[in-house]
């Protein structure tokens, strides 16, 4: 028999899988335990987050302690306070006064804290995951040959483009907002551009494109399917259903009920910087003294249909208050979709060992695992259907992941709060 690699011959307590800001976070508050020995495998060289969103100026809408640790563990080195310290920033940042760090000034943060951890490994593609029961393990294979066995999962593989059916086996180069900044100047040079999207990606890039508009001379159109232009909810109360009692109280709620409620709070952390609508507008005011603005602002209006021939796109559009149909054509296509969990290729030979809900989407315990033992597989991101809008929020990753090792470890390490809101969301 030949010899499994190196890797093979250690049992991990867990293995972290794919490295996004909330599995980094869990590295990175781990890494000081020596209770726990941990790896975490992603397969890009690099950390990157979103990329393709680097707008000059475009900025993480929560506030710098939703960084990877803090609202965890404030005194620990991976810190964005301390990032900006290393880096000499941290009096220009106090005297910006601005608690929103810009989001390559983000990315940039994650690499510094990826940098300095000595339990990460990337370049390194899982290509399955399957399961000893005599051992009782999970056996992590990688497209690399290396073999990594666990006692414990910890899924952080992201959520993937979105693209609407609409588009499937559509032609043509048309993007997606992830890899909108690498194709920008192509989009420029075309004479007409369509946007497609509802949320903060898409305004970000009508911003970008309009403001530059009368250099080019393209035509603008910026379609979305919401009835107007919703603002990002950021009041203080509806802050407090980012909290660990307004998880117990929506995940205690029926599997229905949790449905209908995530489809009826998108707006709660889908819509837009309220002062980005506000600049949108004061910017298409300055653009018309100076004469007609080539654009569209189309709402209500979902994509149903797209063909491309000859270097055009034309889309089948529904005004869906008229419930009448029309067509746009456009050289550029962008579409700002979002993202959409899909379930990895690798867990297959684990599929028994899962937990589904009827709609067949992981069914995610309180304590974040999806397994049927409730403390072998643990998910990060991905339950907006169980753990509402927290799900995606960065500002609870610190919290998630104190939870999550506390499950790991069997202890409490960092202390995980239960009562921080002043309203009651349960009778």
């Amino acid at each position: 028999m030949t010899a499994l690699p190196e890797a093979s011959n250690k049992t991990y307590d867990f293995v972290g899988i794919g490295l996004g800001p909330f599995n980094l976070g869990l590295a990175c508050l781990t890494e000081p335990i020596v209770e726990l020995d941990g790896i975490f495998l992603d397969s890009k060289p690099d950390f990157e987050w979103h990329a393709g969103m680097f707008l000059d100026g475009a900025h993480l809408q929560t506030p710098f302690m939703s960084d990877l640790v803090t609202l965890a563990d404030p005194t620990s080195p991976y810190s964005f306070l301390n990032y900006l310290k290393e880096k000499g920033r941290l009096y220009p940042f106090y005297i910006r006064e601005n608690f929103y760090p810009l989001r390559v000034e983000y990315d940039d943060y994650c690499r510094w804290a990826a940098g300095k951890l000595t339990n990460v490994r990337f370049s390194t593609t899982v290509s399955e995951v399957a399961y000893e029961e005599q051992g009782e393990v999970y056996v992590v294979r990688t497209e690399g040959g290396d073999v990594f066995r666990a006692r414990q999962l910890v899924l952080g593989t992201g959520t993937p483009p979105y693209l609407p059916e609409a588009v499937a086996g559509l032609g043509g180069d048309f993007i997606h907002n992830s890899r909108y900044v690498q194709h920008k100047a192509e989009l420029q040079a075309k004479e007409s551009i369509t946007l497609v999207g509802s949320g903060q990606s898409a305004a970000e890039i009508y911003y970008d494109l309009l403001a530059e508009i009368d250099v080019h001379g393209y035509e603008l159109n910026w379609v979305t399917r919401s009835p107007r232009f919703f603002p990002l909810e950021y009041t203080k109360l509806t802050l407090e259903m980012t909290s660990p009692e307004y998880i117990d109280y929506f995940h205690a709620l029926p599997e229905q009920t949790r449905y209908r409620l995530t489809a009826e709070q998108k707006g709660l952390f889908k819509g837009i910087d309220g002062d980005l609508v506000n600049e949108i507008f004061d910017l298409l005011y300055q653009k018309k003294v100076g004469g007609p603005v080539p654009t569209r602002l189309l709402t209500n209006s979902s994509l149903d249909s797209a063909t491309y021939r000859d270097g055009v796109y034309e889309l089948g559009l529904r005004q869906e208050e008229q419930e009448k149909d029309y067509t746009l054509r456009s050289q550029g296509l962008i579409l700002a979709t979002g993202y959409k969990y899909a379930e990895p290729e690798f867990l297959k030979p684990v599929h028994e060992r899962l937990r589904y809900d009827s709609r067949g989407n992981f069914d995610i315990a309180r304590n974040y695992s999806i397994d049927s033992t409730g403390r072998g597989v643990f998910l990060q991101n991905a339950g907006v259907h169980a753990h509402s809008i927290t799900s995606p929020d960065l500002g609870m990753g610190a919290y998630r992941n104190s939870y999550i090792i506390r499950e790991l470890l069997g202890t409490e390490y960092y202390p995980v709060e239960q009562t921080i809101a002043f309203q009651e969301f349960a009778v």
